[in-house]
């Protein structure tokens, strides 16, 4: 794809397909093969359905506080499938399609059980711990484009956040330290149009959050981010530029993929508070499943049979996910692991004092400070 696509406006929104699946903008369209595009609408097949699952698994109070991903699957799967399998994804704590398009290790979901191993399992496929305190791993994902760049590895940091984020510090302070220092870094922002309870136009008086990418000297390019072929060659094009191909200079790039969240911020979030069921199904018709599977159905690449047998794999693997996860018990002195690199005197007093409590009590007793 022409490198161009990031030389538009940031207020021309990139689209390849029409909500009904018919193409709108064929050089958005990527030549990715057959077997690709069937594949990546599998992903957020797959990614969708295990949301629903872990979401039924919180409320029987067999999952810890989940964010679900409903909405923006074509931004997670699309973005990630445009990368090397190298490249490093700093990873929010929304973004479970881009796991998905990278295998998900299955003690992924031990982490929503309270298991740190949950963490560790995502190094494998280079993906950042999950980031919990909003846009603090943007500096991070800078610092490690940047010894990428020193080091003169053609991979590229590819850091996800929500439009919140571009109200903490840290998006600045990363963006400004990207721009100086010409890292090869891809901002990518899931737009959702929710931080939280607070909405879009109450984050900055900008028209866009791509056009920030003007103040810190490089480029911002929107996506329709329902939209996983635009966000496929978005990508693959951000991409290109940050890691600095054809014998350019690496050159950081924003891509802001404008999205909707389905459904609330997290399990312990009621949205019908702060915004209108029928704003929510406006932003259905939208929805990138039903997008890309029309524009497979058109192009002859999928029918009901081939959706039923896909629906009847994804269902087996989740199981199988989920029954392996559910048999990793839990270690109680997991807590005081990775406190620190090496653990301080207070950490060791206390895992002492906590290893007599268990010893005394036992495991899963209610335990009271004497």
């Amino acid at each position: 794809m022409a490198r161009d696509v990031l030389d538009r406006d940031p207020d021309d929104q990139a689209r390849a397909l029409s909500p009904d699946g018919d193409i709108v903008e064929p050089d958005l369209v990527p030549d990715v093969g057959d077997e690709a595009m069937v594949s990546m609408y599998r992903d957020m097949r797959f990614a969708r359905r295990f949301d629903e699952r872990l979401i039924s698994l919180q409320r029987q109070g067999r999952l810890g506080t989940y964010s679900s991903l409903a909405g923006q699957e074509g931004a997670q799967v699309g973005s990630t499938y445009a990368l090397a399998d190298d490249d490093t994804i700093f990873y929010q704590y929304r973004e479970h399609g881009a796991l998905v398009a990278r295998g998900l290790p299955w003690e992924y979901v031990c982490y929503w059980m309270g298991q740190e191993m949950g963490n560790a399992a995502i190094a494998d496929v280079n993906v950042f711990p999950l980031n919990i305190s909003i846009g603090s791993h943007l500096p991070h994902a800078v610092g490690w484009s940047w010894a990428a760049k020193r080091r003169g590895d053609e991979r590229v940091a590819v850091a996800h956040f929500g439009d919140g984020a571009t109200s903490e510090g840290d998006f600045h302070e990363a963006m400004n330290f990207a721009g100086v220092f010409e890292t090869p870094t891809v901002f990518f922002c899931n737009n959702n149009q929710w931080a939280i309870s607070v909405p879009r136009e109450r984050q900055t008086a900008s028209e866009t959050l791509a056009q920030k990418a003007d103040a810190y000297g490089f480029d911002g390019v929107q996506v329709d981010g329902m939209d996983p072929l635009a966000t496929y060659t978005v990508t693959e094009a951000a991409r290109e530029r940050a890691v600095g191909a054809d014998g350019n200079e690496p050159e950081p790039v924003f891509v802001e993929a404008v999205q909707y969240r389905f459904g609330a911020h997290t399990t312990a979030d009621d949205p019908s508070v702060y915004r209108e069921d029928a704003d929510v199904e406006r932003w259905r018709e939208r929805d990138p499943l039903d997008r890309m599977e029309a524009f497979l159905r058109h192009c002859d690449l999928l029918d009901d049979e081939r959706v039923e047998a896909m629906d009847e794999r994804i269902g087996e693997r989740i199981d199988e996910i989920i029954e392996q996860a559910e048999a990793e018990a839990p270690d109680p002195a997991d807590l005081f692991a990775d406190a620190y690199a090496e653990p301080t005197a207070a950490v060791e007093a206390q895992r002492e004092y906590f290893e007599a409590l268990r010893e005394r009590h036992g495991d899963g007793a209610l335990l009271e400070s004497e």
